[in-house]
């Protein structure tokens, strides 16, 4: 599977991220979390103080990404912007409210896509995010979508911001997640929604294995 593409779609918190790690290792294949770089140039934005009560200032932001070096290690899982660590920075409760307005400006999708698809040309991989088996891999050997209900993921974000030492409650989690899902899906650049050759799997009341069980299973009988 030297070759293979395998791209994740679907809704924050349904467990992708975690399930394309451990499909990767499994496979083999390097693992690219293209939402850990949408949520790196909204933490560079926020850095810089580019954004204030939803308003962008759209013209630095473009302007800015001539100077930004973004890098995703893929044995690490380490995300770097301009040569810092910022892993664990960009989980924050503040870069979560604002990932999505930054990630429907079209110089930021076109500054990223770029960089997705070179990461393919050496060797296969495992990319998980909102448009990677409709915009970014539209040929990826194999397409999945991930669904679960609003409130099982918000439950699973609260738990992990928590778990990440970051303060919270359900209602903001769950606020947060329903104003994703309405951004991401609505926003005319590469909006979030299911490829028609994609294979969806609804993990509300699935556990971590169960799910991962699915994947191989679809994989080995295509």
């Amino acid at each position: 599977m030297d070759k293979v593409i395998i791209a994740i779609d679907g809704f924050a918190s349904t467990g992708k991220s975690t399930l394309a790690k451990k499909l990767s290792q499994h496979l083999g294949l390097r693992y690219v979390d293209s939402g850990a770089l949408f949520r790196g140039i909204t933490f560079w934005v926020l850095k810089n103080g580019w954004v204030s009560d939803d308003n962008l200032n759209e013209l630095a932001i473009e302007k800015g990404l001539d100077n930004l070096n973004i890098f995703f290690d893929s044995v690490t899982n380490i995300l770097s912007v301009n040569g810092i660590d910022v892993t664990e920075a960009i989980r924050s409760k503040e870069v979560s409210a604002q990932v999505s307005q930054i990630a429907k400006l079209s110089f930021v999708r076109s500054f990223l896509l770029n960089q997705q698809r070179q990461m393919s040309l050496r060797a296969g991989l495992v990319m998980d995010g909102r448009d990677i088996g409709t915009v970014v891999f539209p040929n990826a050997d194999f397409k999945f979508f991930f669904t679960a209900k609003p409130e099982v993921r918000a439950q699973r974000r609260l738990e992990e911001m928590e778990a990440s030492g970051h303060q919270a409650n359900f209602a903001d989690v769950l606020k947060n997640i329903l104003d994703r899902d309405r951004i991401d899906s609505q926003r005319k650049i590469s909006p979030l929604k299911k490829a028609a050759d994609a294979i969806e799997i609804n993990t509300s009341e699935l556990s971590l294995e169960q799910a991962f069980d699915l994947l191989i299973a679809k994989i080995n009988t295509k």
